[in-house]
């Protein structure tokens, strides 16, 4: 079973930067990504990148957002510029083995997540 330890959320003005970083237990994961829930819907990608490297963004974020991992510490962060008040959502990190991060109702496992509020 893994262990997703998520950090760095807050309360940010619209126009702000916020770092999240995410700790996962274990190792061998070729992907590590972000997903997000905003209030009353659903959890839904954010940001995918492979131990390679290899970066995937949901259109929502791309060009603000910036992912990478430190692949010694099995960590994954989440660079957010440009935030804005519909980023607003709890952000959550999870792992994979194989090639592709799955949708959010794959797993069983999640991290406690991290809280960003964007206020206008």
């Amino acid at each position: 079973q893994v262990q997703l330890v998520e950090s760095g959320g807050g309360l940010v003005q619209a126009g702000g930067s916020l770092r999240l970083s995410c700790a996962a237990s274990g190792s061998d994961f070729n992907v590590m990504g972000w997903y997000r829930q905003a209030p009353g819907k659903r959890r839904v990608f954010v940001a995918s990148i492979t131990r390679g490297g290899g970066t995937s963004y949901s259109e929502s974020v791309k060009g603000r957002f910036s992912i990478s991992r430190d692949n010694a510490k099995n960590t994954v962060y989440l660079q957010m510029n440009s935030l804005r008040p519909d980023d607003t959502a709890v952000y959550y990190c999870n792992v994979e083995r194989g090639t592709v991060l799955p949708d959010p109702s794959w797993y069983d496992d999640w991290g406690q997540g991290t809280q960003v509020t964007v206020t206008s």
